[in-house]
This record gives C-alpha cells, sequence and structure tokens, in this order.
C-alpha cells in the first residue's frame, strides 16, 4: 500500500511539473542575454583582444592536393 501511494504521488508531481514547464515562457531578453553569456564563455580562452583583431589570429596555410587518380586510371585501361 504505501508504494502504490507513494508511486501515485511521483507521478502525480511529475505531472504538475510537466505542465509546468510546458507553461513556462521566457522573454525575449533572457534569450539574448543566454545567447551572448554563452558565446562569451565558449570563446573565454581565446581572449578579449581577438575580437578586436582577428587579421592577427588568421593563419595562410596553403592547402594541396595530395590525392592523385593517375594510378587508378591506368589499372582502368589496362582492363579493356
Amino acid at each position: 500500500m504505501k508504494s502504490w501511494l507513494f508511486s501515485v504521488v511521483v507521478l502525480f508531481i511529475l505531472a504538475k511539473t510537466f505542465l509546468w514547464f510546458r507553461g513556462f515562457i521566457l522573454p525575449v531578453p533572457i534569450y539574448v542575454l543566454a545567447g551572448a553569456f554563452l558565446a562569451i564563455a565558449s570563446n573565454y580562452d581565446k581572449g578579449i583582444m581577438n575580437l578586436f583583431r582577428p587579421e592577427a589570429t588568421e593563419t595562410n596555410d596553403v592547402i594541396s592536393q595530395t590525392a592523385s587518380l593517375v594510378e587508378e586510371v591506368a589499372m582502368l585501361e589496362s582492363k579493356d
């Protein structure tokens, strides 16, 4: 009997909590502030000066092609 009563109370609390969360609406300024906080927190290790000097962090690495299909073309020609 005690476990039945406990499970009913827990289910009631979960249902009421779900309904409360469903009706809970945050205003837009809180969303904006939360987004700004997440942006600052995720870029905290880069430092604040990178916001004002972005050209100092750019790299001029040249990307070159490393794969070649010459061997596979030769294999296709030899099968004919």
